[in-house]
C-alpha cells in the first residue's frame, strides 16, 4: 500500500465544549496517512493520476475553518469521510491534535483509521 500524507495542517477553527471553546478559535493540527496506488501517476508523471495532497489540504482548511463541532471526535470523523467519499481514498488514518488543551501536555486529540488498506 502506497501513502500521501499530510504533516501538521494547522487550521483556525472554533471547537471545544467551554463556553469560551464556543465564540475564541483556536488552531487545530491534522496529520493524514491516505492510501493510494501511486504506480500509474508515477509512471505517467501525471497529477491528474495522483492523490492531489494540495486540492485535499485545499478542501480541509475550508472545511474544518467554517466548522464548529463540540469534539475532535466529530471533526475526525467528518475529515475521514470528506478523504473517502471525495477524494476516493479506500483508507485514511486521521490524527487531530488540539495543541494547549491540557496543561502540561503539547497537543491532546484523537487519532482514527477509517477504510479498507489496499
Amino acid at each position: 500500500m502506497d501513502i500521501v500524507f499530510i504533516s501538521d495542517l494547522r487550521i483556525e477553527t472554533i471547537i471545544g465544549i467551554y463556553d469560551w471553546e464556543r465564540v475564541t478559535p483556536q488552531t487545530v493540527r491534522l496529520d493524514l496517512d491516505m492510501a493510494w496506488d501511486n504506480r500509474a501517476p508515477a509512471e505517467h508523471d501525471d497529477i491528474a493520476r495522483a492523490l492531489d495532497y494540495k486540492q485535499v489540504s485545499k478542501r480541509l482548511i475550508q472545511f474544518v475553518g467554517e466548522s464548529r463541532f463540540l469534539l475532535v471526535e466529530t471533526l475526525a470523523e467528518q475529515v475521514a469521510a470528506i478523504v473517502r467519499d471525495e477524494f476516493g481514498s479506500p483508507w485514511v488514518r486521521v490524527r487531530v491534535t488540539k495543541p494547549g488543551a491540557v496543561k502540561g501536555a503539547a497537543g491532546v486529540g484523537v487519532q482514527i483509521e477509517r477504510g479498507s488498506r489496499l
